[in-house]
């Protein structure tokens, strides 16, 4: 019997696809070109997670080259590209020449959109891996990133330092095996970033990465910036969806700054120390580690960086609240983010209740306010 108009479509199932391969699938999403439009890539988006797969969204606008830094600094398994019509022959195929110039063209690239048929044999010639055409069900897409799936290996071919980086880290993580050659040097300054979920900490910290970049410039210095996002771990698929680095407009920032995501449960940090290490031993002089949105008692963060940004907003709580929270006892500096919204005023003066000789900065980071005078706090 045809479905009727009024029967809703069947859920997608939220289960672990994924328990049977080498390792934790990671798909980088990306929109390339003019397409502005992301309702589409975040349904697949959620399947993904809902399956087991740990999904790093780029966000919208992206060009091909840095799509192909993010896939590269993340160490994906897939690419998942879609653009609007018209631009997929001219930006597929650059895409997979960007994938060579980083160091990595074994990363495979997956299409998907508006593609006419007669398009699809000059797409693989090009180097796509799979094109998706519209109606393709998301069973189907999952299918395509399990393939893509293969067991690592410990060196990454081509002698790209950035791409063993990111190798190194995904081993070290995951598997807890470390090279014996790699190189560990903790950066100059490894800066904790905590705070509630919805605080703007993934902004905060894009905007303090994106200041300190520009500041290198003119003085080499203080060297490349990196940063290590936190997000949490599905408890029933083991899936993610790792969309921090959206934040960042890696469009105009290029290389010069190291982004990664990881997946964990609860306050897992059981490879963050060797990670800073590689990342220091890469070169990089400040490191930001951006945690999972925290609670009152969340502050294991403390125990592996030298600087920790405490991100509030107005209206989170009292002065009670913040006296018996013990995530205030570990700030190094706070953070009055999104500055411009009611309840400021009163934030402040229980902040400054509190903090006693620490700083408090006001900050409204989706407009890079009070930007450069928290990271002059930090430098300090």
């Amino acid at each position: 019997m045809s479905r009727t108009l009024n029967t809703p479509t069947s859920e997608f199932e939220k289960r672990d696809r994924c328990a049977d391969l080498p390792h934790r699938p990671r798909v980088l999403l990306g929109k390339m070109g003019l397409d502005g439009h992301d309702r589409g890539v975040k349904v697949i988006a959620r399947a993904l997670r809902d399956s087991g797969i740990h999904v790093i969204y780029s966000g919208l606008w992206q060009t091909a080259r840095s799509l192909a830094i993010s896939a590269r600094d993340e160490d994906a398994d897939v690419i998942a590209a879609s653009m609007m019509s018209n631009s997929h022959l001219s930006l597929g195929p650059r895409l997979v020449e960007e994938m060579g110039r980083v160091g990595r063209p074994d990363i495979p690239v997956h299409m998907g959109g508006i593609l006419p048929q007669e398009d699809i044999p000059a797409l693989k010639s090009a180097g796509i891996a799979a094109c998706f055409t519209t109606g393709v069900g998301l069973e189907d897409i999952v299918d395509a990133v399990r393939s893509a799936v293969r067991q690592r290996a410990a060196v990454i071919p081509g002698d790209n330092p950035t791409a063993q980086l990111a190798r190194d880290i995904s081993m070290i993580h995951e598997s807890g095996s470390l090279r014996d050659d790699a190189a560990l040097s903790r950066p100059a300054r490894v800066i904790g970033v905590t705070g509630s979920p919805g605080a703007g900490k993934s902004t905060l910290v894009a905007q303090l990465a994106g200041e300190l970049t520009r500041r290198a410039q003119s003085d080499p210095a203080l060297g490349r910036v990196g940063v290590v996002a936190f997000d949490p771990m599905s408890p029933i698929t083991s899936g993610a969806l790792l969309g921090d680095r959206l934040r960042v407009d890696f469009n105009s920032l290029d290389e010069r700054i190291y982004y990664r995501s990881l997946a964990i449960r609860g306050e897992d940090y059981h490879a963050l120390p060797q990670i800073i290490d590689l990342i220091g031993g890469a070169g990089i002089g400040t490191l930001f580690v951006e945690t999972v949105g925290a609670g009152q008692n969340e502050t294991r963060i403390r125990d592996h960086v030298d600087q920790t940004l405490v991100v509030l907003t107005p209206g989170m709580g009292d002065a009670v609240q913040m006296d018996k929270a013990g995530i205030l006892e570990i700030a190094d500096i706070f953070v009055c983010n999104k500055a411009d919204h009611a309840g400021q005023n009163e934030l402040m003066r229980d902040l400054k209740d509190v903090a006693g000789r620490r700083r408090v900065v006001e900050t409204v980071a989706t407009h890079g306010r009070g930007i450069p005078e928290l990271l002059d706090a930090i430098l300090v």
